[in-house]
């Protein structure tokens, strides 16, 4: 591939750390070892390594926006400095072909004791803009933060959103080619963020984004292609789905132990109900072509999911008002999910929930039961099956392949087991929609357009 069509290349990226128990040791380690040399003694070495990176590999093409992701003390914000030219590598090398404006550790790059304007100027010197420049484009950086009369207070005066709005203002206006973003935009306000997000689609049609978050639902909504870090090595790369479902595993993994959802899948269909299905268009007499037909296939239990596997689903259908299970559906329409599990061992506090994704893995919508039972959750014994019905308006969805992940837990909102999360257990295709705008469309109960005669002017 020709370095024209790469920004970012990294290849054999590491970085390492001494680490000193105490002060003193420090000291023996840079006098010590001259004079064993002297005496010709062996080698002893007054501090542990520890390695932040290790043997990263990666190139971003030109264009390409990709999402790194990563539990802290992986090595993201490492990576985003040395790519950044603020810190060095201790072995391999970063090549990147344009000018970079990152946006990384808050405040970083902002002197405390400056004002806000004085910071301006300083921050866009470094990022590569002249005098003459900066002066034609204050303004705009100005209206862009607008934090008002703080901008000649001293930046250690700033709240968190404040630096975030001063720092994301300067380069927007520096004609970056790359852009570096570490999960500063969480500190902002909805609309700051959404401000930004508009600037991040626009450069993004143009310029090459590396983006840094713990929102995996940011991730998939914006990346093409994301990066996991774990420990400093590079565990996945990929598409924003399937990387981000591993990682949703793996964090689970990490509390709960490793998950047993091979055996699972060996055993869901053997316990999946056949109920007869029908075709919900007949019931419906509509000429339009816009009409949101969605096709249902059929539950997968095969698909990848994850789990301590106390618990598994075992079937995931759509139904009609009258009990017919639904190949079809029609937006706007009302529809009910059930979704039926098996219990492997005794569950005081079962959960099970869904959520409805586009073909990125973003998630639309869902719920799960928990609200509903809190006060009195049902106890269900091993061997007992469980279902779970919701019943909803579908909303009208665009064109496009849909998906269905569901997941049996057992504890409350905020701290339980999970015992079975199958990613895409049902998966669905809109083949027509009325959809104007957005990603979803809720049935409206009543539209009016009104006009009214001018009054007169006497």
């Amino acid at each position: 591939m020709s370095s024209n069509a790469i920004a970012i290349s990294v290849k054999q990226l590491s970085k390492h750390y001494q680490i000193y128990e105490q002060p003193g040791d420090r000291l023996k380690q840079f006098l010590f070892p001259k004079l064993r040399n002297v005496l010709g003694q062996s080698k002893k070495d007054y501090f542990r390594e520890f390695s932040s990176l290790r043997g990263i590999d990666f190139e971003v093409k030109k264009g390409e926006t990709v999402g790194i992701i990563g539990r802290n003390g992986s090595g993201k914000s490492t990576l985003l400095q040395i790519i950044c030219g603020t810190l060095s590598p201790s072995s391999g090398e970063v090549r990147t072909h344009g000018r970079i404006a990152a946006l990384l550790e808050l405040g970083s790059g902002f002197n405390p004791e400056f004002t806000g304007r004085e910071n301006v100027y300083m921050n866009a010197t470094i990022l590569g803009l002249s005098k003459e420049q900066i002066d034609e484009r204050f303004e705009d950086i100005v209206a862009f933060a607008d934090i008002g009369e703080f901008l000649d207070h001293a930046v250690r005066t700033y709240s968190s959103g404040m630096l975030v709005r001063l720092a994301f203002a300067v380069i927007v206006h520096v004609d970056a080619d790359i852009l570096v973003i570490d999960e500063a935009l969480a500190v902002g306000d909805a609309f700051f963020t959404q401000k930004c997000m508009r600037f991040l689609r626009n450069f993004m049609k143009t310029g090459t984004v590396l983006f840094v978050s713990h929102d995996t639902a940011a991730v998939k909504s914006l990346c093409s292609r994301v990066i996991w870090l774990e420990k400093g090595e590079v565990q996945e790369q990929g598409s924003p789905k399937e990387v981000c479902e591993l990682y949703l595993q793996a964090f689970y993994e990490a509390q709960q132990g490793k998950s047993s959802s091979t055996k699972m899948k060996r055993t869901a269909i053997a316990t999946r109900e056949s109920v007869a299905s029908r075709d919900q268009r007949l019931t419906f007499v509509n000429n339009s072509n816009l009409r949101n037909d969605l096709q249902v296939f059929a539950f997968d239990p095969d698909s990848k999911s994850f789990g301590q596997g106390g618990a598994q689903i075992t079937a995931v259908e759509f139904y009609d008002q009258d009990g017919a299970a639904l190949t079809w559906v029609v937006g706007g329409e009302q529809v009910s999910l059930r979704i039926r599990a098996i219990a492997h061992t005794d569950m005081d506090a079962p959960i099970i929930g869904f959520t409805v994704k586009d073909s990125r893995g973003q998630a639309l919508f869902g719920d799960n039961t928990y609200l509903s039972y809190s006060d009195f959750p049902p106890f269900c014994e091993a061997g007992n099956h469980i279902e779970a019905e919701f019943c909803f308006l579908m909303p009208i969805l665009p064109a496009g392949d849909y998906s269905v992940g569901v997941a049996i837990a057992n504890g409350t909102q905020q701290t339980h087991i999970q015992h079975h999360w199958v990613h895409d257990a049902l998966s669905f295709k809109s083949e027509a929609s009325s959809v104007a705008t957005g990603l979803i469309g809720i049935p409206m109960l009543h539209i009016k357009l009104d006009q009214a005669p001018t009054k007169a002017v006497a």
